[in-house]
């Protein structure tokens, strides 16, 4: 897999993936940036959201299971040091449908230690929590 970049002046870079679609991202404008993009760590945080959330609705529809709306809350801790890396990163899935608490955990769990390329990447403690209905499950 290749992605090219191209840098468009000061802090800006496009970004036309694989997939024939494009991207901008940039700086804040404190740090030099004109703020005409999410930043690269804000994409990275959503490409472990996009990819696990992937992941799960692949597997509960494996399960036969209906899932009737699923959205997710992803939040990450940087090192104070450069390179300030994600050391911990928190994925808090919410679903709603008639969904099994145990076939959801599996799922979960299937992404996060086996099958989500993204955060198997990072070099960070991913950890998960999920809702079923708004009901909280570890």
């Amino acid at each position: 897999m290749q992605t090219n970049l191209t840098w468009n002046g000061n802090m800006q870079f496009q970004a036309a993936t694989p997939s024939g679609h494009q991207m901008t991202m940039d700086a804040a404008e404190e740090v030099g940036g004109e703020n005409q993009g999410p930043r690269p760590t804000e994409v990275l945080l959503s490409a472990v959201g996009a990819c696990s959330g992937i992941d799960i609705v692949d597997i509960l529809k494996k399960m036969r299971l209906h899932v009737e709306s699923f959205d997710m809350e992803v939040s990450g801790s940087r090192a104070e040091d450069h390179p300030r890396r994600f050391t911990h990163v928190h994925i808090h899935y919410r679903l709603t449908g008639d969904l099994p608490v145990e076939k959801v955990r599996r799922a979960v769990t299937l992404s996060r230690d086996t099958y989500c390329s993204v955060s198997q990447s990072l070099n960070a403690e991913i950890t998960t929590s999920f809702s079923i209905n708004g009901e909280r499950h570890e």
